[in-house]
């Protein structure tokens, strides 16, 4: 059973000193989160967020579905079934380059778009904090600071520290089995 702790606050730079203001009582990087309506500049450095492995997921998976493009091409027309066509080469690099690029695109954009469901772990169409009624201003001007919490005697310190820096709404959500 886990609870989040939330918090309303009145601005981007009031989310971060409140995010600095906790790690420096002790509580754990990775049980802190903020949710705002757009992105707040210096947000990732405050959370210590680790870069994401998307980037050379997607490098990855481009060169292995060009390699695979271009030897599936050069195997076809040189190796499995030769067609000397007007006497020209069977290895015609420059007749393989779109193939090769569009499977590049297609094998890196598939990496990007399946690797962000299971970092995000989609699907999951529901969270607890949707729950909160107040919580739907996160997406259109409200900035809020999450505490998860395994025990519920754990959440009332965190009221109290985020009741002590100012947050206009606060509240204790409980996942649901």
């Amino acid at each position: 059973m886990r609870y989040w702790v939330v918090g309303e606050f009145g601005s981007g730079d009031e989310v971060k000193q409140a995010l600095r203001r906790l790690g420096e009582l002790g509580y754990a990087k990775d049980a802190l989160d903020a949710f705002s309506p757009y992105p707040v500049e210096g947000l990732e450095e405050v959370l210590e967020l680790k870069p994401s492995p998307l980037r050379g997921w997607a490098f990855v998976a481009g060169l292995t579905g060009a390699a695979g493009a271009y030897a599936l091409q050069w195997w076809t027309n040189g190796v499995d079934y030769p067609l000397n066509v007007g006497n020209r080469p069977l290895h015609a690099g420059p007749a393989f380059v779109p193939i090769t690029f569009e499977t590049l695109v297609l094998f890196a954009a598939l990496t990007l778009f399946f690797g962000l469901m299971w970092l995000l772990r989609f699907p999951r169409p529901h969270h607890p904090l949707f729950e909160l009624e107040s919580f739907r201003t996160a997406s259109t001007g409200g900035f809020w600071v999450s505490v998860t919490t395994k025990r519920r005697e754990d959440a009332e310190p965190v009221l109290g520290h985020l009741r002590e820096l100012a947050a206009r709404n606060t509240a204790v959500v409980e996942e649901k089995e």
